[in-house]
């Protein structure tokens, strides 16, 4: 086998072959990915700049905003540009530890962000059912805390899928159909039973899947009953305003999520391959191609950070929780 170690079956590179059945077109599909990439690296950046430099978005709202935007940046940089570069220039060769480096910040992020989701759903819980505690139950040690243990959870769940990954043994070739180093994706080029690693992966993506989403839809349905109890129509569409841009977030980053790992085990005969690939790109750089947008377009004080910025201190900008 090309690159492998004999004595024990361990490649020294893997192949990454792009998307499978597309090579003729890979230029052509690299473009709106780069743009998506651009997109995504601009403006998550400028949202991290501007709730570090503006004190009126010190607020736990906006900092996990912010933890939002560095997991985005993060995430989209450790996939995108190897992409390009199999695009552009045909380097499709990744290290054995940087496939199985990638594959392990990928899988860290990627439940890093969920976690996020469900602590911005928990802020949003706190500063409508409880506003005049916001500020006391919300303090910098707790979102420090939260956010920290958000990171070693992700960390801790996915440090194993390396090892089960490393193990295998490796004779059937060192070819991945893919774009970057997904874990079953490797896994499946193993010449060994990779079972565990496919129970382990689909306990990882219910634990953290499960979990989230039913902290967030048990954040939003207390919202929705305190939203209801308020007597005027204005309190109630201004309080529930405050959320919209985070459904927007949850519903960008989950509809992909779902599509990709339902039809990578339930349907992976009826789809295309290179649909599954496109979509398992797609899910990666589209939340953080999306979630400055949104957030730039439904959140008042974002707006109003960026007109500051660009016309100097002649805009005061609004506090509310």
């Amino acid at each position: 086998m090309p690159g492998a170690n004999s004595s024990s079956l361990t490649p020294k590179f893997f192949i990454l072959n792009g998307i499978p059945g597309l090579e003729a077109v890979h230029i052509w599909i690299s473009l709106p990915f780069c743009f998506m990439y651009i997109i995504a690296i601009l403006g998550n950046s400028g949202l991290i700049y501007l709730i570090n430099h503006e004190e009126a978005l010190h607020r736990p709202m906006y900092y996990f905003l912010a933890l939002l935007s560095f997991t985005d940046v993060t995430l989209s940089t450790t996939t995108v540009p190897n992409m390009l570069c199999i695009f552009w220039f045909n380097l499709k060769e990744i290290d054995f530890n940087a496939c199985l480096a990638q594959m392990f910040f990928v899988h860290m992020l990627t439940g890093m962000e969920s976690g996020v989701l469900m602590l911005m759903a928990l802020d949003r819980y706190v500063a409508i059912c409880y506003p005049l505690h916001y500020s006391t139950i919300l303090t910098n040690p707790v979102i420090a805390k939260a956010s920290l243990a958000t990171i070693l959870r992700g960390m801790m769940l996915i440090i194993p899928f390396t090892f089960l990954t490393k193990r295998l043994p490796y004779c059937r070739g060192n070819f991945i159909p893919h774009t970057y180093c997904d874990h079953m994706s490797v896994a499946k080029v193993s010449c060994g039973n990779f079972k565990i690693n496919s129970i382990y992966g689909l306990m990882v993506a219910l634990f953290i899947g499960v979990f989230d989403i039913c902290c967030i839809s048990l954040s939003y349905t207390m919202i929705l009953r305190a939203v209801v109890s308020l007597s005027s129509a204005d309190a109630r569409h201004k309080a529930f305003s405050t959320c919209t841009s985070h459904i927007c977030a949850i519903v960008i980053t989950y509809v992909p999520a779902f599509f990709t790992f339902f039809t990578h085990r339930f349907g992976g005969h009826s789809i295309p391959h290179h649909i599954h690939i496109i979509v398992a790109n797609l899910y990666l750089l589209l939340p953080p191609t999306m979630n400055p947008i949104v957030y730039g377009v439904k959140t008042k004080q974002i707006r109003e950070g960026v007109v500051k910025f660009l016309l100097g201190d002649k805009v005061v900008l609004t506090q509310d929780k």
